[in-house]
């Protein structure tokens, strides 16, 4: 099992040697393909994942059938649609793999387990899983009111590797504009 996981958390606990390997058993590696999905929405969310490798999108689908992007998650983030997972009621949201990438993840029933084995693991996860929000919605503030040009500019300044990583019809969906509008922006900003 990789490390990145327990050297994540070590940024913000130390984490006992003993402790480090019963962690770690716990999550199981998924390699991901770009558009796989995580999580449906319309289904309960079942795990918890943490990102090691790739970005992923959390996913709105519309009347039309198109999924607008909300957010991107990248590397050393958690990722879940946490109101699903908590009540274990349907999401109305998914989670999709931007590109390719890898992710570890641990069920629920696996982490109630383990939070009963580590009982300091759960205080450490929500702290980090809602810090985590926090960011997503600063991040999505900073967008609020801009120009498109703005906007895109800022994404291009805040989030550069994953505007590298990710496809550009992601990018407009994120953005709130369409593919024809931002390859006009991209053009003008050259």
């Amino acid at each position: 099992m990789s490390s990145s996981l327990i050297e994540y958390l070590q940024r913000f606990s130390p984490i006992p040697a003993a402790d480090r390997s019963l962690i770690d058993a716990a999550w199981t590696v998924r390699a991901l393909a770009e558009g796989e999905p995580l999580v449906v929405a319309g289904q309960v969310c079942r795990e918890l994942f943490f990102i090691e490798e790739g970005v992923v999108r959390i996913v709105v689908p519309q009347a039309t059938g198109k999924q607008v992007t909300h957010f991107f998650l990248k590397e050393g983030q958690f990722c879940t649609i946490l109101a699903s997972f908590t009540t274990q009621q349907p999401a109305t949201e998914g989670i999709q793999a931007a590109c390719a990438g890898r992710v570890l993840a641990i069920s629920r029933a696996r982490l109630e387990e383990l939070y009963q084995q580590l009982p300091y693991l759960q205080g450490l996860l929500m702290q980090l899983i809602q810090q985590g929000l926090l960011d997503k919605i600063a991040m999505r503030r900073a967008y609020l009111g801009q120009n498109s040009t703005t906007r895109y500019q800022q994404f291009l300044l805040r989030q550069p590797e994953v505007a590298r990583r990710v496809s550009l019809t992601d990018v407009a969906s994120y953005l709130g504009i369409t593919l024809q509008s931002l390859s006009r922006l991209r053009k003008n900003l050259r």
